[in-house]
């Protein structure tokens, strides 16, 4: 028997497609009932993923992390990496999005919008996230952040 785990986070930018139509005239345009089903399962794993491969990350490194909350354009969470005299911070949605859709590139205004296409390649034959799959793509996107990061 499967078990489900199921950890409730503060805000989802996919609880439904109804609640979010003002908010996603700013951000990514799901096409399909389909794609906001597919969305709506893979955005919960890809976060606790990226999270935790910026925690490992951090272990490697004398860098700093906070986290903050935003309210715009998606409510949400930062996270902001500090070493010596640079920082950067970065939006956790948009890193989800890079995960869960293909192709995403990064909006440069809140006024962008772009139309997404699901990673099907991160569900597997059952219609469950292939965890494998989406651990190893937030793996290397966290990676070549921290990478691009140690440049700066």
């Amino acid at each position: 028997m499967t078990r489900k785990l199921v950890i409730p986070i503060p805000y989802s930018p996919f609880p439904t497609p109804y609640s979010l139509l003002p908010i996603f005239t700013m951000k990514p345009k799901l096409k399909t009932p389909l794609a906001w089903q597919q969305a709506e399962l893979l955005m919960q794993p890809a976060l606790i993923r990226i999270v935790d491969h910026i925690r490992k990350q951090l272990e490697q490194t004398t860098w700093k992390a906070t986290y903050k909350d935003v309210e715009t354009p998606i409510p949400g969470h930062e996270v902001c990496l500090e070493k010596a005299d640079h920082s950067m911070c970065i939006s956790l949605w948009e890193l989800c999005f890079q995960v869960c859709f293909r192709d995403y590139s990064l909006t440069h205004s809140e006024l962008e919008t772009q139309e997404v296409e699901i990673d099907t390649s991160l569900i597997d034959e059952e219609g469950e996230v292939d965890w494998q799959s989406l651990d190893s793509k937030a793996q290397k996107l966290v990676e070549q952040v921290f990478a691009d990061f140690a440049t700066v």
